[in-house]
Order: C-alpha cells, then sequence, then structure tokens
C-alpha cells in the first residue's frame, strides 16, 4: 500500500502522519486522530455533521482528502472550548436547547461560527440562508436559530 506523508495542525496540535492518499479528512480526523466529535452523516457532502475549519473556513470534511490539508491548521468541535470555558456558540446551544439528538450539533456549530464571522449580527432569514448546508433531523431548527442569535449578541 502507497502512504503519502503530511502534516498539520490539528486544535493547535502539529501531527504528523503517513496516510493513504485516499483517506478523506474525516477519516484522518475521526480514525487517526480519535476526535469524534466530527461525524459523518452521509458521505456525500450533504448533511454538514463533518463541518470543521480548515484554515479558518467552515469545511465538509467528508469532501476533501487528508492530503488536501496538508500544511492547514484545521479545528474541530472538540478545538473551541479553552478547558472547561465552551466557546459562546457552543453555550448558546447549550442555553437555547439547539439540539436534540446531537448527531448535527457539531457540523452547525462549525457552521454558525462562519457565519458570524461575516455576519455578526445576521437577521432570522440570513441565519437559516446561512446554516442551509446542514441538516437537522430532529429540531425544525427554531432553536438552532435562537442560538445563533444568543451567539451574535454575545
Amino acid at each position: 500500500m502507497t502512504t503519502e506523508s503530511i502534516s498539520l495542525t490539528v486544535n493547535g496540535q502539529p501531527r504528523r502522519m503517513d496516510i493513504d492518499p485516499r483517506t478523506l479528512l474525516v477519516q484522518l480526523i475521526r480514525d487517526h486522530l480519535g476526535l469524534t466529535g466530527t461525524h459523518v452523516g452521509c458521505d456525500t457532502a450533504q448533511c454538514g455533521a463533518c463541518t470543521v475549519h480548515v484554515d479558518g473556513r467552515a469545511v465538509k470534511s467528508c469532501s476533501i482528502l487528508a492530503l488536501q490539508a496538508d500544511g492547514t491548521e484545521v479545528t474541530t468541535i472538540e478545538g473551541l472550548a479553552t478547558g472547561d470555558e465552551l466557546h459562546p456558540m457552543q453555550q448558546a446551544f447549550r442555553d437555547c436547547h439547539g439540539l436534540q439528538c446531537g448527531y448535527c450539533t457539531p457540523g452547525m456549530v462549525m457552521s454558525a461560527i462562519e457565519l458570524l464571522k461575516h455576519n455578526p449580527q445576521p437577521s432570522e432569514q440570513q441565519i437559516r440562508e446561512g446554516l442551509e448546508g446542514n441538516i437537522c433531523r430532529c429540531t425544525g431548527y427554531q432553536n438552532i436559530v435562537k442560538a445563533v442569535q444568543q451567539a451574535a449578541g454575545a
């Protein structure tokens, strides 16, 4: 089996490893690094459960090869909190009950952070449009929208 060497920073930790060139970024995160907060929901970049930040941009990690992340900085849901202090978006999701089963939540949180980075005070419609690439099968989205609005005010 052919392997390729990659170096990247994940949640502030430099990582260097040899991987199969066919490895998806989501597989690297979950299977090689053991960071299971990033979920695989569809394997087709439709649901957004695998969303992480690559060099500060929200990316569906099932849609890119790990080799494409060589030399980048990757942040997963596990990398957002500072010690016991949740990221403001994580806290807002908790406070507003913006989750039910929680499967989509990591991807929603990561996408919502990206949304607020580009639009710090979005309207309800802009929040709904900004999260269109993330599917939740449980909540009906109302509390997710409330969570993003709360985080925007934080």
